[in-house]
């Protein structure tokens, strides 16, 4: 199994995704369903009805895990009353962000939840086809997927005839593998599809005309392993969790300075208290100067911002976004120049090049955070980094190219006299980077 800790949290925070307790094998359907596995499947074909678990869906207030904050039953009522031959349910369990292993860990820990709220997606609009989307180096995940659904076609879960007489759900493993922008759900279709990994101009959306052009649901792991529970307990004792514009749990991969490990926290948790499972903030750790949140393409946000809730619209505005739900704790001997010029880099790397913000502009906004490292920046740099970050997010065609932006912004709006230290006196305060006149200095 993947290596990672499952990080202690405060015993009144639900447990809707990682159940506890997690022993033995999850793969075991025999246990799973005495713990209640497949309930909400039931519940969903004899009790709601498709209209119904839509509706119960919609008023649960679940929004999409994957980082956008897509209400869910948004696109089952697209993807539900498109006409067409057939439709898909795909989950996006690549887990791209190489700082972050939530989706692996749901996937091997709790594989029933994911394939029972896939089950139930796929009733709810239609479809007769589903595919779990891996990366094609999780073993272990992929393991543990194979015998799961084996396990619910034998048990007639999922399969021939699992939604009645006639109405059959084919349940199916894709391993993938390509770059950091296969978290976009264009994207990962087009993967699936055996294309160059590029995004689509959308409208239309996947919901209207997705895989092989049929309407297609693509919904991240932990949405659709909220769905069982939802159903089973109703869409009000969801919406009592979390944040009332953003309700239910969420996987938060933190990063502190005493552990790392994964979280299961209530959506419109204080950054605070997130970064506190990682040991910020505790007696003897070295201050705190910053948290990246959201992943590579995260917001560099300062230690006035730990108060901020952590919802999709607060981060936002803060500066940052949920992405892969990754918290990395800096402390004070971190240079946010230095870190932000990396991240740029990373992106810019990732970048598909399909259209020239992506080609060109993130290349050129990783060129000046490399020139503020190196003390060789030009006059006008700053005023250049905000120009053409503006530019790219409004022409951008995907959210990578958009989010691309957000280090070296971030970096600026909040740590604006440590890019001033670089750009106007060559030296870093942190003492990270090398710059020119950093290095002459030590010549002498």
């Amino acid at each position: 199994m993947t290596d990672v800790t499952i990080l202690t949290t405060p015993k009144a925070w639900p447990a809707i995704l990682l159940p506890r307790p997690a022993a033995g094998d999850p793969a075991d359907l025999d246990a799973a369903t005495k713990a209640g596995a497949f309930a909400g499947l039931h519940k969903a074909i004899r009790d709601l009805g498709a209209t119904g678990t839509i509706a119960t869906i919609g008023a649960s207030g679940l929004r999409g895990r994957g980082g956008a904050g897509f209400p869910t039953a948004d696109k089952w009522r697209t993807a539900a009353a498109t006409p067409a031959s057939g439709r898909v349910v795909v989950a996006n369990g690549y887990g791209a962000d190489p700082s972050a292993s939530t989706d692996a860990i749901l996937l091997e820990r709790n594989p029933y939840g994911v394939i029972e709220g896939l089950a139930i997606a796929a009733f709810a609009i239609g479809a007769g086809e589903a595919i779990i989307a891996v990366r094609t180096g999780a073993s272990g995940v992929i393991r543990t997927l194979e015998a799961a659904v084996a396990a619910a076609e034998e048990a007639g879960l999922i399969g021939l005839d699992a939604f009645g007489p006639g109405r059959h759900l084919d349940v199916t493993i894709r391993t993938v593998q390509g770059a950091y922008l296969l978290g976009e759900e264009t994207i990962l279709l087009k993967a699936l599809e055996g294309k160059r990994g590029q995004p689509e101009q959308r409208p239309p959306h996947p919901a209207t005309r997705g895989l092989r052009g049929l309407p297609t649901v693509v919904h991240n792991v932990q949405t659709l392993a909220a769905i069982p529970w939802i159903v089973v307990n109703g869409p009000e004792a969801f919406a009592k969790v979390g944040a009332t514009d953003c309700p239910g749990t969420i996987l938060v991969h933190v990063r502190g300075p005493e552990a790392t490990g994964v979280a299961e926290v209530p959506m419109g948790t204080p950054l605070r208290e997130i970064a506190a499972l990682g040991g910020a903030g505790a007696a003897g750790a070295r201050p705190t100067k910053a948290l990246l949140v959201g992943g590579p393409s995260g917001g560099i946000l300062p230690p006035e911002a730990l108060d901020t809730p952590y919802t999709f619209d607060a981060l936002r505005a803060a500066g940052a976004h949920i992405g892969s739900g990754s918290v990395i704790v800096a402390d004070d001997r971190a240079c946010i120049v230095d870190l932000a010029r990396v991240l740029t880099r990373y992106c810019a790397d990732e970048a598909c090049g399909k259209t020239i913000p992506c080609r060109i502009g993130t290349k050129r906004l990783a060129e000046i955070g490399d020139r503020l490292s190196a003390g060789t920046s030009r006059a006008g740099d700053l005023n250049l980094l905000t120009d053409l970050a503006s530019d790219i997010v409004a022409s951008a065609l995907c959210d990578h190219e958009r989010l691309a932006t957000l280090p070296l912004v971030s970096g600026m709006r909040y740590f604006r006299a440590e890019l001033d230290e670089h750009l106007e006196r060559g030296s870093c305060p942190a003492g990270v980077c090398h710059p020119i006149a950093m290095a002459a200095s030590a010549m002498h």
